[in-house]
């Protein structure tokens, strides 16, 4: 299936390890060149080089703290530089400190408003001009399944990334007029890093084996497995592609049928 994707750019957050890092494989398969961003600068030149060496398509690792504008202002100011043009951005960050309403102070909120809200803001107000420009853009949020049903122990997570799913829906009305498309992603519990580390901290939590909470955790997604990244990451190459010029405003879940509502 030609994707129409060949030549164009992508800025990738997060890209270091996880889902960010699957997400910019996908996407530099597609021919697209990407610029990557993240706080590991190790672990973020080794993706770029991976990317390279498996695609042959120019990656370029851009250390960032997405939490502080300037870094955020240098992402998009050395994509343009080096590639002249952003196509596509996938907005991706870890996620806050788990916990439940009293476990968090006023500075905690902050910070994970920063991490979480602000970040998106701020990478829509540098990148969009662009793509209003070029009359084509496509924005994938990601956020999480918690804003359709909320995990008790992410407190911080459910509430921002609601606000994250409501500015994509906003934003998509007034930006269509532009070609340029907006999307939110909410992937359920996803094989990385940082889930798996969760998922450590329930198994402690019980009083049980990561492998037994790994199992408990299984029994309740309908599919049988934890989904991986890499199938997370064709999504967001879909959702990226001329093959979605329709879709622009959705929220979209991704979690191996865990979730029981509707909506």
């Amino acid at each position: 299936m030609n994707l129409g994707l060949k030549g164009r750019t992508a800025v990738v957050g997060g890209a270091s390890q996880g889902l960010g890092r699957a997400v910019a494989l996908a996407l530099a398969q597609e021919g697209i060149t990407v610029a990557l961003s993240a706080r590991n600068e190790d672990r973020l030149r080794d993706t770029a080089e991976e990317i390279e060496k498996t695609t042959g398509v120019q990656a370029l690792p851009i250390r960032a703290d997405h939490t502080q504008y300037a870094d955020i202002k240098r992402i998009v100011e050395q994509t343009i530089t080096t590639f002249g043009r952003i196509d596509i951005l996938f907005t991706n960050t870890g996620g806050p400190t788990p916990g439940t309403f009293f476990d968090f102070d006023d500075r905690q909120w902050q910070a994970a408003y920063e991490q979480l809200l602000l970040y998106v803001v701020r990478m829509c107000r540098e990148v969009i001009p662009h793509m209003k420009r070029q009359r084509w853009g496509r924005i994938i949020n990601n956020a999480s399944v918690a804003v359709k049903e909320p995990y008790e122990d992410l407190l911080l997570s459910n509430v921002f990334r609601v606000g994250v799913t409501s500015l994509g829906k906003t934003l998509s009305r007034q930006m269509a007029q532009y070609n340029v498309l907006i999307n939110t992603l909410c992937p359920g519990f996803t094989r990385t890093e940082r889930a798996m580390a969760l998922l450590q901290r329930r198994a402690e939590a019980r009083n049980i084996s990561l492998e037994d909470m790994e199992k408990i955790t299984v029994s309740e997604i309908p599919v049988g497995f934890i989904p991986y990244p890499e199938g997370v990451a064709s999504l967001v190459v879909f959702l990226a592609s001329e093959r979605a010029s329709s879709l622009t405003g959705t929220t979209i879940q991704i979690d191996g049928g865990h979730t029981r509502g509707l909506l």
